[in-house]
């Protein structure tokens, strides 16, 4: 497939000595920076009630309503970076997947991958015409979080994570007819993950054009492949995204879950900053990685739902790894989950501020 060329783009300056982004360079910042995958989501009542009798795609396509749920918990606490309302599926629809999102059940692709023929016939669309949405809601939270002084951070996922959505049609615990369809048909394998690399690197794109500050491309679930399967079926696509995506000028964060074995592989494409689950102590993950790298996370989400003093003792022992070098952004180590309270993220936050503040 043939890519076009990358813009090089020059992200609006405003913001960039905040915490966030300074820490996103691996400069010293006046404190630890904190931001929460899924921190706008189902753990809020706000969100609850805007939710209430709307789809997740008609708010995420609805730009109104996807700005203000990306600063529902900016105007709740003081979190350092937001992250925009959106999800790693939006580009499956308009490649010619037939996505809903179930309640209770999660998402369901009716049309999934079978064949390498259901690879050819997805289209690649410019994703400036086809998700227009994305980019009027990140104009419309610049205008609200440029004068709190906080950055915005946009996202993809990563061409794994979404071949495995398309192909198993739904989520999935041991990743089956994804695995089958690697092994058996990598040709086609291959021809798909150029399809996502090239739709995901021009909505990045798009989303740093309209202002997106930073970024993150979630691979969630490719900590179930072994060594020698990402690096064959998963790494050349995923290095090629990564380094269209630093060329926008922007700071990249690439993050997945149960990955303690395939760090050193997915740090070498060369992100800013790698995200890391709860399973690996950060002082570990920094032994893994690339020179120069930060890290980010990873409290269990479950112990915001645990009592302040486990909470407490363990993001003071995330803390003590990281030992006060640069390049740290507490996080957790996957997203909030729907029974977090939200006095616990507030408190959580105001600590990690008051004890990394210098």
């Amino acid at each position: 497939m043939t890519r076009p060329s990358t813009p090089v783009l020059t992200p609006d300056p405003t913001n960039r000595d905040s915490a966030f982004l300074k820490t996103m360079r691996g400069e010293a910042a006046p404190h630890t920076p904190v931001w929460f995958m899924r921190q706008a989501g189902r753990y809020m009542p706000e969100y609850r009630a805007l939710r209430a009798g709307r789809s997740m795609l008609e708010c995420i396509r609805t730009p109104e309503l996807a700005a203000e749920i990306t600063l529902q918990p900016i105007k709740a606490m003081p979190m350092d970076a937001a992250i925009l309302f959106n999800d790693i599926l939006t580009p499956l629809p308009v490649m010619g997947l037939d996505l809903d999102f179930v309640g209770g059940v999660g998402p369901q692709i009716s049309n999934r991958i079978e064949t390498p023929f259901d690879v050819d016939r997805l289209g690649v669309p410019a994703a400036a015409e086809v998700m227009p949405y994305t980019a009027e809601a990140i104009r419309m939270v610049r205008q609200e979080l440029d004068p709190r002084g906080v950055p915005l951070i946009g996202f993809v996922g990563a061409p794994f994570t979404l071949a495995s959505y398309a192909i198993e049609g739904k989520g999935s615990r041991n990743y089956e007819r994804t695995k089958r369809f690697m092994y058996g048909e990598p040709a086609a394998w291959h021809r798909l993950m150029d399809k996502f690399e090239t739709i995901l690197a021009d909505y990045l794109a798009e989303q740093v054009k309209a202002g997106a500050q930073a970024v993150q491309i979630f691979d969630s679930w490719v900590g179930a492949l072994s060594i020698y399967d990402y690096v064959t079926f998963v790494k050349p696509a995923t290095g090629r995204l990564i380094e269209r995506t630093k060329k926008l000028g922007v700071p990249v964060i690439y993050f997945g879950t149960s990955t303690h074995h395939l760090l050193p592989e997915m740090s070498s494409l060369g992100s800013d900053v790698m995200g890391i689950d709860w399973r690996t102590p950060l002082n570990d993950a920094w032994k893994l990685i690339q020179p120069g790298q930060g890290v980010q996370g990873n409290l269990d989400p479950l112990l915001l739902q645990g009592p302040w003093r486990e909470l407490k003792h363990q993001t003071d022992r995330i803390l003590a790894e990281v030992d006060g070098r640069p390049g740290h952004i507490f996080n957790v180590g996957h997203g909030l989950l729907p029974e977090t309270p939200v006095d616990m993220v507030r408190r959580l936050v105001d600590y990690v501020h008051e004890q990394t503040a210098k």
